[in-house]
């Protein structure tokens, strides 16, 4: 927090670069008296929360609520009336709290917080991550049998009955003469389940991601007409979209480089397609409509372990993080700028992430487009100022706190749109309090697979999948050399492979996309067998090929694999 007083300003909502999140949350129980209100921000519980998991109110208690009568202003001496009986009696107390609109949320929760959405994400997370995790553990109990003599059908019982799927017949066949490759049955294991996912993905909306419609009125009446976001590669960033910021994936151009360190050059060719689109067709608004392209790049920090377990990309620096973040934005403005003439259809936004409790802080920008990297509106300190309000009086709160914070100078339109990702944000940090007690368990990495190429919109799970989007890999080398190093630990150092998606999406309208798709996932797939030909000779690389119609909606489609039988032989 900066040292400078700000008279204008309640500065305790200002975090500076340096700032650590709140300590871990603690629910009200009920009964609790509740204080008045104040523009001061309460201090947090220390203690973890006693419960795991997300309640959802049951239909009474759903019905109840929304049946509650109106409750009409009393006049003064009634009120004093009740004050009075209050020190004698705790409920009547309680409900003059009610009254003068002190709510808190249901089970201590927030009142703005998303109980619906909350469980359908628990679920889904649940579910697909759930998936992953029982690989290994299967994988030891068929390796237990493998010298039995009805080895092959016992391995598919036990496969199917808890992986959901057979094993390649091939990889079992010869297990009686010689050691069954696990290293080979662990990345096929991986890759199936990875594939079953994406085909859940696309073909069932798990996360309803595709319901962009409200969203796209919201945020051109905010004054955008795009929103791109470059989050970090690293995989506690993957689920910054669906999760962290509570947006509709499918309104979201997301694309992650390490470090937040998205290529200037695409991303200005992107903004060209984007105009192009607004003036050639109408999407997503004409070109006369008074909108922007908005450039967002989340970058993150550790508050658990800041000096370890930050950004790895600029060792765990956070200043440095944030710093590179904004040089990178103000370099993709100048790049239009000087190659358009149009700098005023370009809008910046710069958010910090603290990736053991998902909050975030978003650097709010002035009317030019500058942010103060020392300045920021917490989310974990708004939350703390209206989470005893009611639902309409705390959203208004919360715009009340981002616009009394923001440059003198801000736009409007950017106002409401950080208003309403601080609001999103407020369930994610609920979300991490009563699933993961309130700061996640693998601080660091935990990653299951790496994804490398162009796509992996079904991505959108925490420590799922690590990111390098590139073409070559002489221009990703720097992010694949960071992929290495994190699955060095997780998985080569306990003999297991690195697990390779290579991934690119074509546009099915274009003639020989496709083939030219599937010719881009051979080439790389050679060049990184040939930079990582020390793990690939040893059987610790391996990798899936697959590629995507983008404009057909459909899944992904299997192109090849370093585990075709075919293939067997090595390169």
């Amino acid at each position: 927090m900066s040292k400078q007083r700000r008279p204008a300003r309640a500065s305790l909502i200002w975090a500076s670069a340096s700032a650590t999140a709140a300590p871990a949350y603690q629910p009200r129980v009920q009964g609790e008296s509740v204080p008045g209100a104040s523009t001061a921000i309460a201090e947090p519980a220390t203690q973890e929360p006693t419960t795991r998991g997300l309640a959802k109110p049951g239909p009474t208690e759903r019905t109840a609520t929304a049946r509650a009568p109106r409750m009409r202003p009393r006049p003064p001496a009634q009120v004093a009336g009740a004050a009075k009986r209050s020190a004698r009696q705790t409920t009547r107390a309680v409900g003059a709290e009610t009254m003068r609109g002190r709510v808190p949320g249901p089970n201590g929760l927030h009142p703005l917080t998303d109980l619906d959405g909350n469980a359908r994400l628990q679920c889904y997370e649940d579910r697909v991550k759930a998936a992953f995790d029982r690989i290994v553990p299967v994988l030891k109990q068929i390796s237990a049998l493998q010298h039995e003599s009805d080895f092959e059908q016992h391995a598919q019982s036990i496969a199917r009955a808890e992986l959901g799927f057979d094993l390649p017949e091939h990889m079992l066949a010869d297990a009686w003469v010689t050691q069954l490759d696990l290293r080979r049955l662990f990345a096929w294991c991986v890759f199936e389940t990875y594939r079953r996912m994406a085909d859940d993905f696309f073909a069932n909306d798990p996360l309803g991601g595709r319901e962009v419609h409200a969203f796209d009125r919201f945020i051109q009446d905010c004054g955008f007409h795009q929103l791109d976001v470059t989050p970090c590669a690293d995989g506690r960033l993957a689920h910054a979209i669906s999760y962290v910021l509570r947006l509709p994936f499918g309104a979201v151009r997301r694309k992650p480089y390490a470090g937040g360190l998205f290529d200037v050059e695409n991303t200005v060719s992107k903004w060209g397609e984007v105009e192009l689109g607004r003036f050639r067709e109408g999407v997503p608004n004409t070109a006369d409509a008074p909108t922007r392209y908005l450039k967002t790049v989340i970058y993150h920090y550790s508050s658990v372990d800041p000096h370890h377990q930050g950004c790895a990309a600029h060792g765990s620096n956070d200043a440095a993080a944030a710093q590179a973040a904004l040089d990178r934005l103000l370099a993709f403005r100048q790049s239009v700028e000087n190659g358009f003439c149009c700098g005023a259809s370009v809008a910046l936004l710069l958010i910090g992430m603290d990736t053991d409790t998902d909050a975030i802080r978003a650097h709010v920008p002035d009317g030019e487009g500058r942010m103060d990297l020392t300045q920021s509106v917490d989310a974990i300190k708004v939350y703390a100022i209206t989470r005893d309000l009611e639902p309409t009086a705390a959203r208004a709160r919360v715009a009340e706190l981002v616009k009394a914070h923001a440059p003198a100078t801000a736009d409007p339109g950017m106002l409401r749109l950080v208003a309403r990702l601080i609001e999103n944000n407020l369930s994610q940090i609920d979300y991490v309090r009563q699933v993961h007690g309130g700061r996640y368990a693998d601080a660091g990495h935990a990653e299951r697979f790496v994804g490398v190429g162009i796509g992996f919109e079904e991505i959108q799970l925490r420590n799922l999948t690590y990111f390098a989007y590139l073409y070559t890999v002489e221009e990703g080398a720097a992010d694949l050399d960071v992929g290495r190093k994190i699955f060095g630990g997780l998985n080569v150092s306990r003999g297991l492979p690195i697990p390779i998606v290579i991934r690119f999406d074509y546009h099915g309208g274009v003639p020989g996309a496709r083939e030219r798709a599937a010719t881009r996932c051979r080439r790389l797939d050679a060049a990184l067998a040939d930079r990582f030909a020390d793990l690939d000779d040893r059987g610790l690389l391996h990798r899936l090929l697959v590629v995507r119609d983008s404009d057909a909606g459909t899944g992904i489609e299997v192109v090849g694999s370093s585990l075709d039988a075919q293939m067997s032989g090595g390169h």
